[in-house]
């Protein structure tokens, strides 16, 4: 059976890109968000992790499941997968890098292979559907 990491991430995409994020240290490109916590709604995790990685304030009632994906786990052993679930959400404040993010950038369905094998499939999903160009 295969470990599974389970994580949320933030999908915000604006003029045909997605902001994306890259940690200290790192040399692949991941969505914004992280690990849900025990007993950490899927919400909970969304909101706490972006406001620690890019410094602003989800707006709960704005978010939207936008899907499941599945893939190998970048930088793990093969038969990690890494489970992310992706949310649509409303923000207030300023984007800002912050904590262990390096930078926050936006990327075009171009950039696709400078991230993760999940975010692949992610973007793959927002071009298919028009958000990504």
């Amino acid at each position: 059976m295969a470990t599974v990491i389970d994580k949320v991430a933030w999908i915000h995409t604006e003029g045909g890109k997605v902001l994306s994020t890259r940690s200290r240290g790192k040399d692949a490109y991941y969505l914004p968000g992280g690990k849900r916590e025990p007993g950490e709604s899927g919400l909970d995790t969304l909101v706490r992790e972006i406001a620690e990685e890019l410094t602003v304030a989800i707006a709960p009632e704005s978010a939207a499941l936008l899907g499941v994906f599945e893939a190998q786990a970048h930088g793990h052993p093969d038969g990690v997968v890494v489970r992310m679930t992706c949310y649509t959400a409303a923000y207030e404040g300023r984007l800002e890098a912050s904590s262990e993010i390096e930078e926050a950038v936006w990327l075009a369905y171009g950039d696709r292979h400078r991230t993760s094998p999940v975010d692949r499939l992610i973007f793959d999903h927002l071009h298919a559907a028009g958000l990504l160009s």
